[in-house]
């Protein structure tokens, strides 16, 4: 009897999500979890309130496939605000389950199998699996350290007839990155070059220092009619567990994006979405908060790592942290990291996880990540300087 696999060919390709997986080994041992990117504090009261009371007025079926109006409105609204571009709720804005789906929906809706994406290395470690999971192959530009920056040439010989899109997460997961306005305007001169499209992951937007501002890839003239803009509420609002995402684009473009949604998820969280009407009506203030408690978060954690030994690139935005590991016993970054986890109580990811199988510079990193209360971080770094890890 002839035998076959019973596991699909582009499954077999990539193994589950490391992030994760420390977070459970993390759990395991009793750490400190700096792997796994979620706030260990309360999200806004306003915001759970909202949250209860959707409930209690039972907002409990299904809503619109592509999102509640009054949700839609409530993003049209807010993205105008900080991104200077007018978008039609109507036909221009799907709101997902979580900014995964919104990522891998865009994907499946506009790439064919055989198809190139262009993906900056390291890359957050989704971006791999969509890739295949659409039937599309990833052609890879590094960004290089110390300031994460791409060389134009590299970018330039990465495009060629099969391109069919690149994406940029801005501000970068892991490292931090904030592409400027004319970085943006490079990507977009090889866009319209070869008739491409941007997939932006853009969940970051609010989290920036140091004078850096998030540059909406979509604002910029040449791009507007290109660009899928993929968000959500998790980071901005503290909220990882809602799992409400968005995507924003072109109305042609949307419209396959929202055939993709519906037939994997349906539609996100009814209630969830009308409580989030609340946060995204937020004044000024609470971004500026939002901004000056990571960086105050930012700036605790890289000065105690560097006393533990480690050589940190500060970031521009996002909240991680991508550090080189003293390692007097010659220990590989996925080694490194379960010694830390097990021996020394701290968990993180090792950075291998963002760049391909190999490459020397992920084995030498390890990323952190700070959405956590002070006395989280500051435990942490109690049990990296006392473990002397130069002398380990």
């Amino acid at each position: 009897m002839q035998t076959r696999s019973k596991v699909s060919r582009k499954a077999a390709q990539f193994g589950e999500s490391v992030i994760r997986e420390m977070s459970r080994l993390c759990a395991r041992c009793g750490g400190v979890n700096l792997a796994q990117g979620f706030p260990d504090f309360p999200a806004p009261a306003d915001l759970k309130r909202a949250a209860v009371e959707a409930i209690e007025a039972d907002v409990n079926q299904y809503a619109i496939t592509w999102g509640a109006k009054e949700f839609r409105d409530a993003l049209a609204r807010k993205h105008q605000r900080f991104s200077g571009v007018e978008v039609d709720p109507e036909t221009q804005i799907t709101i997902t389950c979580g900014s995964t789906e919104a990522m891998l929906a865009a994907l499946l809706a506009t790439v064919d199998p055989g198809e190139e994406i262009v993906v900056f290395e390291p890359w957050y470690e989704n971006y791999g699996p969509d890739t295949i999971l659409t039937g599309a192959k990833p052609v890879y530009v590094k960004l290089h350290p110390p300031d994460w920056s791409f060389d134009p040439d590299e970018l330039r010989a990465a495009f060629s007839p099969r391109t069919k899109g690149i994406i940029v997460n801005t501000p970068h997961n892991p490292t931090g990155k904030v592409f400027s306005r004319s970085e943006l305007e490079q990507i977009a001169r090889l866009v319209c070059e070869y008739d491409a499209l941007v997939f932006t992951d853009e969940i970051y937007e609010h989290i920036t220092y140091d004078g850096y501002d998030h540059v909406y890839p979509a604002s910029l003239p040449d791009l507007a009619d290109r660009t899928v803009t993929i968000s959500g509420l998790s980071k901005t609002y503290g909220v990882t567990g809602w799992r409400i995402g968005y995507a924003i684009a072109p109305a042609a473009l949307t419209a396959a994006v929202r055939k993709v949604h519906d037939f994997c998820t349906v539609g996100a969280p009814a209630p969830l979405q009308r409580a989030a009407v609340t946060a995204l009506d937020f004044g000024d203030d609470y971004y500026v908060g939002l901004r000056q408690s990571y960086q105050m978060r930012r700036d605790l954690l890289i000065p105690e790592l560097e006393r533990a030994g480690f050589r940190c690139f500060t970031p521009a935005g996002a909240y991680y942290v991508m550090a080189e590991f003293p390692n007097p016993r010659a220990l590989n970054d996925v080694e490194f990291t379960r010694y830390l986890v097990e021996d020394v109580g701290v968990a993180v990811v090792p950075g291998s996880s963002f760049y391909r199988s190999g490459d020397p510079d992920g084995a030498r990193m390890v990323r952190f990540c700070y959405p956590k209360r002070e006395e989280t971080l500051r435990e942490a770094a109690r049990r990296l300087v006392e473990a002397d890890l130069t002398r380990a």
